[in-house]
Formats: structure tokens, C-alpha cells, sequence
């Protein structure tokens, strides 16, 4: 169903109706925005036909048999609403007041057939008990409140598909989520010092067989190896990030690996990753579908297996420590745009041949601190845009052969 809306979005994009605000490094389509004159139009259709209702500071009237409500900065008048027995849809914007009004509405029975609950970024702490009630929830939304645990109740949400903690205080999932059959995407994290954290992963993961997306899970427990067995059953995955990964589990993470034949992204970090060791050498037939690596912690070894990913567009290693040149391994990837090495390298020289990185636009070297010379041969990078050396202290000159990018100039940041 992804898939299908992303057609439906690029078709409203090629007519205009959608304009693209935002692209990121790989060329994903990240932000919209609508013209104006278009949102007025919108807005005045949804009030017309009852399709949607918007609250926001100044609204005095809602209507009871609204099927969509939007929340946007204020719940207005809404505590003189008992219940919107036809609401699907639930979507807050910025709402920084307590929204302890809204309780009795949600969950006292008053939208039993309500599908759709954003509640981002909302002055929420607890998620009442009685969110069980709510059987048709498809998609629920917590993310950046301050809520830190989910009640035993959210087992009976066997509709649920999508559950956003992102930026939640969420470190455990209470055993009942194993109950939701239907989950296609488990977001739950939040970034501390710079690396983003999850939640303690626990046996019987592998049942959820309907999951897409998995970030993160922390497998620095005593049942971290059964996890990453398990990991195997998720055929679906096309996302999957592991926090503390253990040298020992390393193994098994590879062997599920090579079942995940979906998978398009995966992000992996060692138990201490400044200095851990990131053991995944043991990948014999990786999921070739891959686009996107990241991998925080040492590498004895370049992995062999990533030359393989000929889909691979962004590649991140950090704190690596490699003593041979990542680059002369990667340089033949036909679709890499995007590389970052930060403290991945503990070599003196960078190199870069005459056809390599045909395709690449970022290129980012952050603390090699033994990095003196980069070599750039003349018809290499014809595509860079953007060269960031940041905390290189021995790289003292311009890069060798800087002055034959074709692209323009690439920005430079030193």
C-alpha cells in the first residue's frame, strides 16, 4: 500500500497540486507544500462536503458527524464536545497546550471507529489503559511526547499497523505487542549523543511477520542471540536498525540477514561503538536489494560483501578504524551518491581512480585524523556537489586533482 501511495503522491506532484519543499542527499522526496491558493480552495471544499473539520485558535463550532478533524496550534472550543461517533481521523499540529480536555473524548467511548490517532508532539505523558478500546486504530502516533511506557492494553489493538515512538521516552515494549499480527511498521527511538537508541528487544519478535520497519532494537541482553535468530522470520523488512549489537550475536545477525531478501536499509551499531567491533563478516548472499548502510563500530576488515550491493546509494561508516582505503573498494558502485567516513580511516591517503564514483555527490571525511593527502584523478566524481573535510588536522592542502571535477565547483567545507 506504500507503494501505491507513492504513485498517488508523484501524480498529484506532476499536476502541480503538490509542490516538492524538500529532497535529501539521495534524491528522496522528504517535504511538500501546497500554493496558497490551492489550501484555500482545499479548505473550503472539506467544510462544504464534511469531509474534514480544522481547529485551531478563534474556532468556535465543530461538527459532531466530522469524519476527519485536524488540530492545528489550539483545541478551541472541544471540551463542549462529548463524542464524534463518525470521527476516522485524529491529527494534531503543534498543539502546546494540555490536551487532558481531549481525554474523555478518545477514550471513553465517544470515537469507537476511529482509524488514524497523531498525537505528535502533544503535551502527553501517560497513554491511558483504555487505548484498548479503540479496536480499528490502523495508526497511532506518539512521537515526540513525553510518554514513557505503553500500557499493557495496546495488545488489543489487532488492527494496528503503524505505532510512531520516535523522540518518546519509550526504553521497553510491554509483551502484549507481540499480539499485533497486522504491525507493518515499529518506530520507536530517540537520539542520544548523536546516535539514535531504541528499545529492549524481546523473544517472539520473529512472530511479527507483517513488519516492514524495525528501528531500533537493543540486543545487548541475555537473549540478544535468540533475537537476531529470529530476526530471519521478518521476510517483509525493508528497514532494520539493531542497537548493542554484541560480538558474539554477529553470526546470527548474518545469518538472518540473508533471508531478508526486501531488505533496502539497515543500520547496525556495536555495544560501545566508539570502540566495538561490528562483527558481520560472515555475510555469504546479503540481501542484494540494499540501499542504504549505515554501520557504527570497528570492522576488522572492509566487508567484502558491500562491492555486491550494485543498489546501494548512501554508504555511512563510523568509527570503523580501517587501515586499507575504503574507497578503492567502493569506487566501482554504479549508484552510490552518498559517502561518510567519520573516524573510519586510519590510513595517510585517499584515492579516488579515473572512472570510479560515477554517480557520487556527497562525499563527507570527518575526524581522520592521520588523513594527509586525498587523491582525486582526473574523471572521477564528475557528479560532486558537496566535499565536507571537517576535523582532517594533517590534511594541510587542497585535494589532489580538485581542479578537474567537471560539475562545477563542489562545495567545500574544510
Amino acid at each position: 500500500m506504500e507503494e501505491v501511495a507513492e504513485v498517488y503522491l508523484n501524480e498529484l506532484i506532476n499536476r502541480s497540486l503538490i509542490q516538492v519543499a524538500e529532497i535529501d542527499s539521495i534524491g528522496r522526496l522528504r517535504d511538500f507544500r501546497i500554493h496558497d491558493l490551492f489550501r484555500e480552495v482545499i479548505t473550503s471544499k472539506l467544510r462544504e462536503q464534511n469531509i474534514a473539520a480544522i481547529v485551531s485558535k478563534g474556532s468556535t463550532t465543530c461538527p459532531e458527524k466530522v469524519r476527519r478533524l485536524l488540530i492545528k496550534y489550539s483545541l478551541g472550543n472541544l471540551q463542549h464536545t462529548n463524542r464524534f461517533p463518525q470521527l476516522r481521523s485524529l491529527l494534531m499540529f503543534s498543539v502546546e497546550e494540555p490536551i487532558s480536555k481531549l481525554m474523555p473524548i478518545l477514550f471513553n467511548g465517544g470515537v469507537r471507529l476511529l482509524k488514524v490517532l497523531d498525537l505528535r508532539g502533544a503535551s502527553l505523558k501517560i497513554l491511558p489503559n483504555e487505548v484498548g478500546k479503540l479496536f480499528h486504530l490502523r495508526y497511532l502516533s506518539l512521537r515526540s511526547t513525553e510518554v514513557e511506557t505503553l500500557p499493557k492494553s495496546i495488545g488489543k489493538l489487532e488492527n494496528l499497523e503503524t505505532l510512531d515512538l520516535k523522540r518518546t521516552h519509550v526504553i521497553e515494549l510491554p509483551v502484549q505487542i507481540l499480539k499485533l499480527q497486522r504491525l507493518r511498521h515499529l518506530l520507536v527511538y530517540n537520539p542520544v549523543h548523536h546516535i539514535d537508541n531504541g528499545f529492549k528487544a524481546m523473544v517472539g519478535i520473529g512472530g511479527l511477520s507483517s513488519l516492514q520497519k524495525l528501528c531500533y532494537i537493543q540486543v545487548n541482553h541475555e537473549n540478544g542471540g535468540i533475537v537476531m535468530g529470529e530476526l530471519g522470520r521478518l521476510t517483509q523488512l525493508m528497514r532494520l536498525g539493531i542497537r548493542d549489537l554484541r560480538r558474539e550475536d554477529g553470526k546470527a545477525l548474518c545469518f538472518s540477514l540473508e533471508k531478508l531478501s526486501n531488505l533496502q536499509s539497515l543500520n547496525v551499531a556495536s555495544v560501545e561503538w566508539r570502540n566495538g567491533i561490528v562483527d558481520i563478516q560472515h555475510l555469504s548472499s546479503p540481501p542484494r536489494s540494499l540501499q542504504r548502510l549505515y554501520l557504527w563500530g570497528g570492522l576488522e576488515n572492509f566487508p567484502h560483501w558491500i562491492t555486491s550491493f550494485h543498489n546501494l546509494v548512501k554508504l555511512w561508516l563510523r568509527y570503523s578504524k580501517l587501515r586499507d582505503d575504503p574507497l578503492q573498494s567502493l569506487q566501482d558502485l554504479p549508484n552510490l551518491i552518498e559517502i561518510g567516513l567519520v573516524d573510519a580511516y586510519q590510513g595517510e591517503e585517499l584515492c579516488t581512480k579515473a572512472t570510479g564514483f560515477q554517480k557520487l555527490k556527497t562525499l563527507e571525511l570527518q575526524r581522520l585524523e592521520r588523513l594527509r593527502w586525498l587523491r582525486m584523478e582526473k574523471g572521477s566524481l564528475p557528479h560532486l556537489e558537496k566535499l565536507i573535510i571537517w576535523n582532517c588536522e594533517l590534511l594541510g592542502e587542497v585535494p589532489t586533482g580538485f581542479q578537474h571535477l567537471t560539475n562545477h565547483r563542489p562545495r567545500w567545507v574544510l
